[in-house]
């Protein structure tokens, strides 16, 4: 039975699209069996495993408000062991048309449910916001994985999402859990990153992965070749690194 894993942060710039689909091409590279499910309008994650998201058939969208089965917007793609369920330009609108559903929060957790077993992990690529599909992803999780920049405005958001995690165990999904905290564009040279990171340990003890992701232009680069990192340069920082957090991840779950 697969585990699943939000990728989310309410904060933009982040690193939240980045870490989704390298920490799953990571794993997947490790020998697991990953589906990554694209939640953002802006497909990122899609295009970023060299998806063109305007030719996909069936989307997060089709799954969430058409009733379309899951296993039929699953696209595998040319990276070992991972599958994607992509995004479209529609799940724009799908804020609004959730918002008149019966079980609203519940849609993407039941759609999913019938592939769990498919796969050895599942992520979730959360949109910068709080809002229903949010929601539908954090119901639909077992875990979420926090990406922070160590800047002074992250610990802003952190007790927003506290909350909000809070709000969902309480409401909807009482087993929902922090898998870890991932510092990402880390520069341990900065003052600045050493006193965030301190705060951070602070706010969620035992909870920040020992990984960090340090400010890359591999990284940067890799998206618009349509590759994960440690596909498009395995030897630099970046694809190190988020092989480092997804071996992290498979232990601490074994």
């Amino acid at each position: 039975m697969g585990k699943i894993i939000a990728v989310t942060n309410q904060k933009g710039g982040v690193g939240k699209t980045t870490t989704a689909v390298n920490t799953a091409a990571g794993i997947a590279k490790l020998g697991y069996k990953v589906l990554l499910i694209d939640t953002d309008p802006q497909g990122n994650a899609t295009s970023g495993v060299g998806i063109d998201k305007r030719t996909v058939r069936y989307s997060a969208y089709s799954i969430m408000i058409d009733d379309v089965p899951s296993a039929d917007a699953v696209i595998h793609t040319s990276f070992d062991n991972l599958d994607i369920i992509p995004s479209s330009i529609d799940l724009a609108a799908a804020e609004l048309e959730l918002a008149d559903s019966e079980h609203r929060e519940s849609k993407l957790k039941n759609s999913v449910a019938l592939i769990k077993s498919d796969y050895d992990y599942i992520f979730i690529d959360c949109p910068p916001s709080l809002g229903l599909i949010t929601t539908n992803a954090l119901c639909a999780s077992d875990t979420i994985l926090v990406p922070i920049q160590p800047e002074y405005y992250a610990l802003e958001g952190l007790s927003q999402l506290i909350a909000t995690v809070r709000l969902i165990k309480r409401k909807y999904n009482p087993y929902l859990e922090i898998e870890g905290v991932l510092l990402t564009m880390y520069d341990g040279r900065l003052n600045l990153t050493q006193q965030v990171v301190q705060e951070v340990k602070k706010f969620f003890p035992k909870k920040v992965f020992s990984a960090v992701i340090p400010r890359g232009v591999r990284l940067s680069e890799a998206p618009s070749f349509g590759m994960p990192v440690m596909y498009f340069d395995k030897s630099c920082k970046g694809a190190a690194a988020y092989m480092e957090l997804s071996k992290e991840i498979t232990e601490n779950n074994k």
